[in-house]
């Protein structure tokens, strides 16, 4: 998928639930991390947030007693419709949700005290100018080897033919570039279980992991097999493989 597929892709998703899988059935083993939970533990109560990929904005509302002000950028119309929406429910008074390429954020320099930025691309030289110096940029992303069995049973999906580490490398040297210091890197390969057939066609259809998911000859052929073979008796087993970098400015 390119930049345009990816954007129309994620403005469907965003009308048709704002990225929000809690009603996805699924039991993951030998997670290291709760991503948001690392934001919130560097944020102080004065501080002003950013948070780029907001998606639907559930994330970035969980930990919206943190900080001071809160502001989520998103560069789908879809996503940030919905993330508007939850907010609106929410109550929330000291959070902001603004539709912004992540390429060009447009705020003033040194502004943000901490930056967050989740399974969605960002700009290292971008981040480091709306950081404050001494300020934290926390970012998680998926790996290269997320959601192998399922790929490899496919022969297709986000990544497969890249190697494993390849996104990880290319941020820490951007980083670095950006003149970030203290550049640390964690990784998880945690099991997940998807309990029922639907739970793994709502993933496989909400999300990139396999392109054009349904809309392919035989992909549901291959579903049912690769089903079959992957039945536990706690679910239907693949992977969630993702790293995270922490970086001060």
């Amino acid at each position: 998928m390119n930049e345009l597929e990816y954007k129309n892709f994620y403005d469907r998703v965003g009308k048709t639930n704002g990225w929000d899988f809690s009603k996805v059935r699924c039991i993951s083993e030998g997670v290291n991390w709760n991503f948001y939970n690392e934001v919130s533990q560097r944020c102080k109560k004065s501080d002003i947030l950013l948070d780029i990929g907001t998606g639907g904005g559930e994330a970035l509302l969980s930990i919206a007693e943190f900080a001071l002000i809160l502001v989520g950028i998103d560069n789908s119309a879809g996503m940030i419709e919905a993330a508007n929406v939850n907010l609106k429910l929410s109550g929330k008074s000291n959070v902001r949700i603004l539709q912004m390429d992540a390429d060009k954020i447009d705020f003033p320099k040194n502004f943000f005290n901490v930056v967050s930025c989740r399974h969605s691309p960002f700009c290292s030289k971008e981040v480091a100018n709306v950081l404050v110096n001494g300020g934290i940029f926390l970012t998680q992303q998926v790996c290269e080897e997320d959601k192998l069995n399922i790929k490899q049973a496919f022969g297709r999906g986000q990544s497969f033919s890249n190697q494993d580490g390849t996104l990880k490398n290319r941020y820490i040297s951007e980083l670095n570039e950006a003149g970030f210091v203290d550049i640390q890197s964690f990784e998880f390969d945690a099991r997940e279980y998807y309990k029922t057939y639907e739970d793994l066609v709502f993933l496989l259809k909400h999300t990139p992991i396999i392109s054009n998911f349904g809309k392919v000859e035989n992909d549901f052929t291959v579903l049912k097999k690769f089903i079959e073979e992957n039945q536990t008796s706690k679910g239907i087993m693949t992977n969630s493989k993702r790293f995270m970098i922490i970086a001060k400015k």
